[in-house]
């Protein structure tokens, strides 16, 4: 059973006398609580308010018992309560807020955007859920359809006037009627740029200057053409019209779409002192909607002005290029190079070679009129190409000048005699036979030929009368060398001087003899070389194997007369110390110091050498070791013959054997140099060949320094 709540509903049983017997019972949705039966009449009754948007209906049961023995009466039976629906609920707009964007210009009826609202009531029944939809806000611009709630423009609209607009749509249920609930959404509309504008300049004239002096790619100044639309459709470029885009230039800037003029070619204030500048600015984007109102662009005029400036000397050429021949005398004319001041002064002209000191030494350049002469002779085959940097400077003014390159190119002319590439070792087998090739030949010229170089090859005059070899010119510039008889021998002569003559096709043409050595080889039957090469060098030497023999016995018999004069010295030396040579070795000191002789008298007191008693003072020792040497040189000459002296010095001897500690004075040592005039002879024992004779070398190096041992 389907109950619709707005009354109360009754529920009683066909077996039910009112009596009282029957007991009713209500189960299921909200039974208790939401629903209450009363239990004798059967009658269902709602305890609060019902919200059919929260619930729309409920599932109930009910069943009649026995009072007395609580045993059902009836079957319990099922049933629904739906809760009718009233307009109590207001439109809503879920999806907002909205934002929508439509192209600027564009026609009526454009879709811009669809808003939907919901309501909560039931659409089912009654108009409580049926909307109109209906605008508040944005007329005449744009309207709503009243049931879909679709925007659209009803009026073009421009984003250079307003770029953005607020709409307001309200949606009302009950179809609009009064009573009914609405609610409202706002949509905010954006109009996007599209290129319906064309750029326009602010000024049809603009006035810039620029200096004559300005290199190329100086920047001039700036200029800028207007376009109400914006990213994309605002882009511009600038383009200069006519013949002055040969000497100006403009770009775009392409974060401020201003165009900068920049110089493209140098200005000359004498030569043209103002410029009229056509410039256009175009749009790079074109709508073709608005094709038909014309092109969009705009025209713009820039007046240049030259600025005077004094500028340095111009060249009437950017290079030059100049030739000479080579080998031509000192002074002789190069070239003229010239230079002018561009400036209404018109200041002189002073000319110089700069930046390499060899060039100055080979060419010279006149200050006054800029001739170019050389100083020095030219080789081309040492340098072909001169590179000379010649200034041009104001005298007026110095600062101002200009440079300029000048190529020099040296002619060539035939002065090299052809010559050959390398050195030839040629070699000929005895056995071998005439008219055998046994080399080729070729020469190189260090002269330069315009036709190429051609060599001939012949023998030259002084062996046109050769029997044993002849040229053959190839006519490739190559020529052979041949056999021209059977067998040679090398017992007779080891190697053959072979002249050729070399002649070039140069004008005038130059010759050169260039001599071959052909080796005479000892060659098995195969042909193979075996001797040659030795036998040549020798005969190259001008040496025969008689005189190589010679030359060698020689040189060992010098060498054994040499050995044997070494033995001889050798034993010379051991008979002078027969038996300890080796203490003789090791106790040799060389004494530089010479006496002056009997007639120097101011060297010592002599009175000293024949007193006996001499007054001993402790004085500070003389080094005579590294005169010992001297001192025996020296004894040899005098000679240790004497008596007098012999005895004086065993007399020393004793004393200072008797006194160990004692040293002795200075003057003992100078008595030893008595030079080669003395009558007395020699002091020194060293040249003793028998002990009797004198005092032993050891004993008297102990005597003058008793530190020393006999084996030191």
């Amino acid at each position: 059973h389907d109950i619709l709540l707005g009354w109360d509903p009754h529920l009683k049983s066909d077996s039910d006398k009112l009596d009282g017997t029957f007991k009713y019972i209500l189960t299921g949705d909200g039974a208790g609580s939401i629903f209450t039966i009363d239990e004798y009449t059967g009658t269902i009754h709602v305890t609060q308010k019902l919200d059919r948007e929260e619930k729309p209906f409920y599932t109930l049961r009910a069943q009649a018992i026995n009072r007395n023995t609580q045993l059902p009466v009836e079957p319990e039976s099922e049933f629904i309560i739906k809760v009718q629906d009233i307009n109590d609920q207001e439109p809503k707009f879920l999806d907002g807020p909205y934002e929508a964007t439509v192209p600027e210009m564009s026609p009526e009826g454009t879709s811009v955007i669809q808003v939907t609202a919901t309501d909560g009531d039931d659409p089912a029944y009654g108009n409580s859920a049926r909307l109109l939809y209906s605008i508040l806000q944005g007329q005449p611009y744009f309207s709503v359809e009243p049931k879909t709630g679709v925007i659209r423009i009803s009026s073009q609209m421009d984003r250079e006037t307003k770029e953005q607009y607020f709409v307001i749509i309200q949606a009302k249920d009950m179809v609009g009627q009064m009573g009914g609930f609405s609610g409202t959404a706002t949509v905010t509309i954006n109009l996007s740029d599209i290129n319906d504008n064309k750029p326009i300049f602010q000024q049809k004239f603009y006035y810039m200057n620029i200096s004559e002096a300005a290199p190329p790619g100086s920047t001039i100044g700036k200029i800028m053409a207007e376009d109400s639309d914006i990213g994309e459709n605002a882009a511009m470029n600038y383009v200069i019209e006519g013949e002055e885009s040969f000497v100006f230039d403009i770009i775009t800037n392409n974060e401020t779409q201003e165009g900068i003029v920049i110089l493209k070619e140098r200005v000359d204030f004498e030569s043209k002192r103002r410029y009229s500048v056509r410039v256009k600015a175009i749009n790079r984007q074109m709508d073709d909607h608005f094709m038909k109102e014309g092109p969009f662009e705009d025209t713009t005029i820039i007046k240049i002005s030259v600025e005077d400036a004094d500028e340095p000397p111009v060249f009437t050429s950017q290079n030059y290029v100049m030739e000479i021949a080579e080998g031509a005398t000192n002074g002789s004319f190069v070239g003229v190079i010239t230079a002018r001041d561009p400036d209404n002064a018109n200041s002189p002209i002073r000319y110089s070679i700069v930046h390499s000191t060899y060039l100055k030494r080979l060419f010279s350049i006149n200050a006054h009129n800029g001739t170019i002469i050389i100083t020095k002779l030219l080789d081309r085959e040492t340098a072909a190409w001169h590179n000379i940097t010649v200034t041009a400077t104001e005298m007026r003014n110095p600062e101002q000048v200009s440079e300029v390159i000048v190529y020099v190119q040296v002619l060539d002319v035939n002065d090299h005699a052809p010559e050959f590439p390398k050195h030839y070792e040629i070699y000929v087998c005895e056995n071998a036979r005439s008219g055998q090739l046994i080399q080729t030949i070729s020469a190189v010229d260090k002269d330069d030929s315009v036709e190429g170089h051609h060599f001939y090859f012949t023998l030259a005059r002084e062996a046109t009368n050769n029997s044993n070899f002849t040229v053959r010119d190839n006519q490739d510039n190559t020529a052979g060398i041949l056999t021209a008889k059977n067998g040679f021998s090398r017992q007779e002569q080891f190697a053959f001087f072979l002249p050729v003559l070399i002649v070039d096709n140069g004008t005038p043409s130059l010759t050169s003899t260039n001599t071959l050595t052909v080796s005479i080889c000892d060659c098995d039957t195969e042909a193979s070389a075996q001797s040659c090469r030795f036998g040549a060098f020798m005969f190259s030497m001008g040496l025969s194997i008689e005189a190589l023999v010679a030359v060698l016995a020689c040189i060992l018999v010098i060498l054994v007369f040499f050995l044997a004069m070494l033995v001889l010295r050798q034993r010379r030396k051991q008979s002078l110390f027969p038996d300890k040579p080796e203490e003789f070795r090791e106790n040799i000191v060389r004494y530089d110091d010479e006496g002056g002789g009997e007639e120097d008298t101011e060297a010592f007191d002599i009175s000293a050498l024949r007193t006996r008693t001499v007054m001993r003072e402790h004085k500070s020792r003389r080094n005579i070791t590294t005169e010992i040497q001297s001192l025996y040189r020296q004894s040899l000459q005098v000679g240790p013959d004497s008596a007098v002296f012999r005895e004086f010095i065993l007399e020393k001897l004793k004393e200072a054997n008797a006194d160990p500690t004692a040293l002795p004075y200075d003057s003992l040592q100078t008595y030893a140099f008595e030079g080669t005039g003395s009558l007395a002879g020699s002091l020194s024992s060293l040249g003793s060949s028998m002990s009797d004779r004198g005092l032993d070398f050891k004993q008297l190096v102990c005597m003058y320094d008793p530190n020393k041992s006999a084996r030191d």
